[in-house]
């Protein structure tokens, strides 16, 4: 990282990638003895992630400190294209995230019409999540995932990768990663999520854009997940629907990538 330079983004792109990633492994080893000397953190895999976050976002606090123009890049988050960008690339990105849930929960109907006696693949019983699980999870979704992965995904990785590889490959291989971390049947989405991130940074130069559009999809997340929303959007007559939209949404993301993509490279 360069500490000469005093613009905010500027210095988010001077930041290597080696330096970056030495902040997470030595994040993890210290994950790992603090769960070594207090086990009760085990009990709660939420818990489990919190210290790396904390760790990273230090070392990025660290390494952007004295720089400037942070505040109007926040305030360009308001202007009326970034509000209404923010909200389409966050709709058509979270109703994709449940297709693949979606196409297994209208399986099930199908199959258990046709064989009542066999079990579903999917279990939508409600389950309550006590006081403590909710702090934790917002604290580790909706409000330190967005910032510590935007900042090293879109801000280090694929800053970087792009010097190197272009833009298009950058987008590609930094979105695979990302992916990577996400449950096996949210990589697709991830990927797709991870792409569009990569648009909106290069069109705007500015972290905080994919940071609301993260903070978004993470926040109504958890908020459906709190009320057991799945017990309604995966089940008859709601489930179907449900299908068709979240296609509908893959097919608005796919036309969205290849139109900006287009529109970068003109």
């Amino acid at each position: 990282m360069d500490f000469n330079v005093t613009d905010f983004n500027v210095r988010l792109r001077t930041i290597r990638l080696r330096e970056a990633v030495l902040a997470i492994a030595i994040g993890f080893i210290l994950n790992v003895v603090l769960i070594a000397l207090f086990p009760s953190l085990g009990e709660h895999d939420i818990l489990l992630g919190i210290p790396l976050f904390c760790f990273v976002l230090l070392f990025f606090i660290w390494a952007l400190r004295g720089s400037h123009g942070l505040g109007d890049d926040f305030s360009k988050i308001f202007e009326r294209d970034n509000r209404r960008e923010i909200l389409y690339v966050f709709l058509i990105n979270f109703l994709f995230v449940f297709l693949v849930v979606a196409l297994f929960a209208n399986f099930d109907i199908l199959y258990g019409s046709l064989y009542p006696e066999m079990e579903p693949l999917l279990d939508f019983t409600p389950s309550a999540l006590d006081p403590l699980s909710f702090i934790l999870e917002v604290l580790s979704s909706i409000i330190l995932a967005p910032i510590v992965e935007e900042l090293f995904f879109r801000g280090v990785l694929f800053n970087r990768l792009k010097i190197r590889t272009g833009i298009i490959a950058a987008m590609i291989i930094s979105s695979a990663i990302f992916a990577i971390g996400h449950e096996f049947g949210g990589i697709t989405s991830a990927f797709l999520f991870g792409i569009c991130m990569c648009i909106i940074y290069l069109k705007t130069d500015n972290i905080l854009m994919t940071m609301s559009i993260h903070f978004l999809n993470n926040l109504v997340a958890v908020i459906l997940e709190v009320a057991n929303a799945d017990a309604f959007l995966f089940q008859m007559p709601v489930a179907p629907i449900t299908g068709i939209v979240s296609a509908i949404a893959g097919l608005l993301i796919i036309v969205y990538i290849f139109e900006e993509i287009k529109l970068l490279r003109a």
